[in-house]
């Protein structure tokens, strides 16, 4: 069908390149964005998909796949997330064959290229977008707004808001959803537009649909359209009713920590607070300087009062929404419209999943469900600097010095952002000036520390953590842990107390709670924490071990103190404390033994061993 030349696309002030040249161009900038990421490490989310899954070795089942989640567990489980991508998973599978293990710069460059490829179709699916279908006669599309499509997509390509889906390797599934999306719709589109398939081709994604009839003029839809529409309702149906059937038949579990606003008992304050998260996703868009790895635990409080300088946020949104949709509904100009109309469903209705009216989501804010959405604000701001161009021509220069600095903003932030996500050290450091508040913060900032060897940092990070949340069961058991090691017992026995009181089935807390009280010698204290944790995870071999070394040891210490001077026993005990590392206690008990019974076959020789540990000991020490 011919259609008319978009009328503002000549105003911008940029080349007109062709098809080819225009797709490279742009995915060039997204290479260029997020190249300095290509030798990042497993951060964050990726230790537990990637690192710890079990699905992508080449020993588990393949089958497996199709029933577990993006994390490895079953989906039938209670602890489950629910979260099923099979591709995804299945990608990262192929990664770890390619390179013969877990190397990351496989998967980091696979996202990279993933991401080069989307921003580079966006030029066809923005094509369509603003100027309607037009295929010439090998079936290619034309392109009636090729500058437009141009800025539309090279912004989408360098929006800085993309980097956790890009950098993290996890957020691969953001980018397949977006490249089958494109897929989809540019098959979708030229199946309509050659009268071929259109009952077989488009077979699930019905936003699609929405989208392609709005850039039809009434009088091309053809009797079909009621059919055509029937079907894919139906197919989209189906495959909602496969997906709640694969999810167990019910949503998965989260806590109140991981969306405060869902539950806000009062429904006046829990839409006030969504409506708020939706305007700082829209500052995200708009301003993304300020990102972050995770927005729960604190990083955005509740507003709790109307008289929150914070509300004016979610009016300003809601007056910006309401008046585009105005335009477009109203305007006299029907490729406005069109645009207009079309932006506005790009950018809303990806993000309807994540806006908690369906169901509970397990974030407040988070920046990988802007992928595709961002799409939609490209378009509305591409369109708006045409707009500009064309209604104010002697600022054209103006707007195109503009254009150029945002590029290059992003393109910069893009490059500092993807260098944060290289490693977790720099990751979590970044977050500390974004979300003070936030306790996870802080945990994995002292987690990453204490993995580091840096104890005594990890302790005021950890200490911090569970000041802003006093409910922090993990952060109370890594502390109580690196106490239990510095030998500070009682404040240790005190915060994993605290831990399993809060968090009975915590089978981690328990058994360090058993270790802790053990050394504090309170032997029935530790071996009821023991049978815990054992009870909570039945398949426990560490605490199953820590049992065992309880009950020896015990049963040791109640002999001598039936029989003080065998010298048998303190030799047993000290060669128990001596493979456990509790070396002064295994000096104690060989001199004690050798004091006995200077004879004692094969005490020396374990005294000397120990005597020549300890001195070498004291030598490598500063």
């Amino acid at each position: 069908m011919a259609l008319s030349e978009v009328h503002w696309d000549h105003q911008i002030p940029l080349p007109k390149l062709a098809p080819v040249r225009a797709k490279l161009t742009v995915a060039l900038v997204a290479l260029l964005c997020f190249i300095n990421s290509y030798d990042g490490e497993f951060v964050f989310d990726d230790s537990e998909a990637i690192v710890n899954n079990k699905d992508l070795k080449p020993t588990t089942p393949l089958n497996n796949i199709w029933t577990n989640d993006f994390w490895g567990s079953n989906l039938s489980s209670n602890s489950s997330h629910k979260s099923y991508r099979p591709l995804t998973v299945l990608t990262f599978r192929l990664n770890y064959l390619l390179a013969g293990g877990l190397q990351p710069i496989g998967f980091h460059m696979l996202n990279i290229v993933l991401h080069a490829i989307i921003s580079a179709l966006m030029i066809d699916m923005f094509a369509i977008l603003i100027g309607g279908l037009a295929y010439d006669e090998k079936d290619k599309i034309v392109n009636l707004a090729p500058k437009t499509s141009l800025l539309a997509a090279l912004f989408f390509a360098a929006h800085p808001v993309h980097t956790e889906s890009v950098a993290g390797i996890v957020g691969r599934a953001d980018l397949l959803c977006a490249l089958f999306f494109q897929l989809s719709f540019l098959t979708y589109c030229k199946a309509f537009n050659t009268g071929r398939g259109l009952f077989t081709t488009p077979n699930n994604h019905s936003p699609c649909t929405v989208i392609l009839y709005s850039t039809k003029d009434c009088d091309v839809v053809r009797t079909g359209l009621l059919t055509r529409l029937a079907l894919m309702a139906l197919g989209g149906l189906a495959m909602l009713y496969a997906r709640w059937r694969i999810m167990g038949t019910g949503p998965p579990a989260f806590t109140e920590v991981d969306n405060p606003a869902s539950f806000a008992e009062n429904i006046f304050l829990r839409i006030v607070n969504y409506n708020y998260y939706y305007s700082l996703n829209a500052w995200l868009l708009l301003c993304p300087w300020w990102l972050c790895f995770d927005w729960s635990m604190g990083c955005v409080p509740l507003i709790k009062a109307a008289t929150d300088w914070r509300t004016a946020w979610l009016l300003l949104l809601w007056c910006v929404l309401i008046g585009l949709t105005s335009q477009a509904l109203c305007s006299q100009d029907s490729q406005r419209r069109r645009t207009l109309t079309l932006g506005l469903v790009l950018l809303v209705v990806p993000f309807l999943p994540a806006c908690n009216i369906f169901f509970r989501v397990g974030f407040v804010v988070a920046e990988r469900v802007l992928y595709l959405s961002s799409a939609g604000y490209c378009l509305l701001l591409a369109y708006s600097l045409g707009h500009c161009c064309c209604r104010w021509n002697k600022y054209k220069k103006l707007v195109c010095v503009a254009v150029l600095l945002l590029l290059c903003v992003y393109v910069a932030r893009c490059a500092l952002r993807s260098h944060q996500w290289r490693t977790e050290q720099s990751l979590f450091t970044s977050a500390l000036s974004v979300c003070p508040l936030n306790a996870k913060v802080h945990y994995n900032v002292g987690k990453n520390l204490a993995d580091r060897g840096n104890t005594t940092a990890a302790i005021r990070y950890y200490r911090e953590a569970v000041r802003l949340h006093p409910s922090y069961v993990h952060a109370m058991n890594n502390l109580g842990n690196i106490l239990k090691e510095r030998n500070e017992l009682v404040e240790a026995e005190q915060l994993l107390s605290k831990a399993v009181s809060i968090q009975p089935d915590f089978a981690a807390a328990w058994m360090n709670l058993g270790i802790v009280q053990n050394s504090l010698q309170k032997f029935e204290e530790a071996e009821l924490s023991y049978w815990n944790a054992i009870r909570f995870r039945k398949k426990y071999p560490d605490c199953y071990y820590n049992l065992g070394r309880l009950e020896s040891e015990g049963f040791f210490l109640h002999a001598l103190r039936i029989n003080p001077n065998s010298a048998s026993c303190h030799g047993n005990l000290a060669v128990l404390y001596h493979r456990w590392g509790k070396l002064e206690l295994a000096k104690k008990h060989y001199e004690l033994s050798l004091k006995l019974d200077p004879e004692a076959p094969g005490t020396r020789d374990n005294y000397n061993m120990l005597r020549r540990k300890l001195d070498q000991l004291q030598r490598s020490a500063p």
